[in-house]
């Protein structure tokens, strides 16, 4: 198995982070992604990604954060990227209308600064969209002869939404969200996803699946995202682990 998206530099994760790397291993994990959402939180992440050989990380600055990180342009993503091989992809970035707190045309603007970073460094980008499905849409679509590879993070968009992404060779990775209850529409657009384009994330801390709701979460528990995503394909839990495994491998080009 791998998270493709988890925060260890975020607590309780980073002050327990030997424990959560271990209970990560007894489960099967093979690769942890750490996601990187500020300029502060990329410096814990070049030093949590030197813990263990399974930790990989990322840079980018989160839709929320844009209006304190105006400076972040194309070349400054692609130096930071460049000075660490375990840097692996570029985000968390995307359009978050549903929360508005960074100004829509900052998002905007920071956005497509992330992805010309990604076109030219050939790592994958990392999205974030809430509220905002025709914006990231249309803005991804203008790169489609550029050879952006897309992934999609916690996905919780609409049936036509991921149709659309997928005419632009998009992953998408499945959080706890789809565990819940009240998230049948998004099981059913699940199922409409092919298996080659499947990944699995945590999110955590934050979003724990069932069974652990209300606990903080942490990477270990993508096994039971794993679990339901291979009911709602149908398909062995290990065939999933094989299937979201090899897919991850693939898009970051292991």
């Amino acid at each position: 198995m791998i998270d493709s998206h988890c925060h260890l530099d975020h607590e309780p994760l980073l002050e327990n982070l030997d424990e959560v790397i271990k209970r990560s291993k007894d489960v099967g994990i093979t690769k942890l992604l750490t996601i990187c959402t500020t300029l502060d939180s990329f410096n814990r992440i070049k030093e949590i990604i030197k813990r263990d050989p399974i930790i990989y990380g990322t840079f980018g600055i989160h839709p929320h954060e844009t209006n304190d990180n105006l400076s972040v342009d194309k070349n400054f993503i692609i130096k930071e990227v460049n000075q660490n091989d375990k840097i692996i992809g570029v985000g968390e970035t995307g359009l978050d209308f549903f929360y508005d707190h960074s100004d829509r045309e900052k998002q905007i603007s920071c956005f497509k600064a992330h992805i010309d970073a990604a076109i030219a460094l050939d790592k994958p980008i990392i999205i974030h969209s809430r509220d905002a499905e025709e914006e990231t849409y249309q803005i991804l679509k203008s790169y489609k002869s550029q050879g952006l590879k897309i992934l999609m993070h916690c996905f919780t968009g609409s049936t036509t939404f991921a149709n659309k992404l997928l005419d632009l060779d998009a992953f998408f990775s499945a959080s706890g969200i789809i565990t819940f209850k009240n998230s049948l529409e998004l099981q059913e657009t699940f199922k409409t996803i092919p298996l080659n384009r499947l990944l699995v994330e945590t999110d955590s801390p934050f979003l724990a699946p069932i069974p652990m709701r209300g606990k903080k979460n942490e990477p270990s528990f993508v096994k039971y995202t794993l679990e339901k995503l291979s009911l709602i394909k149908n398909q062995t839990i290990k065939d999933m682990s094989d299937l979201t495994t090899d897919n991850f491998n693939r898009l970051f080009d292991f």
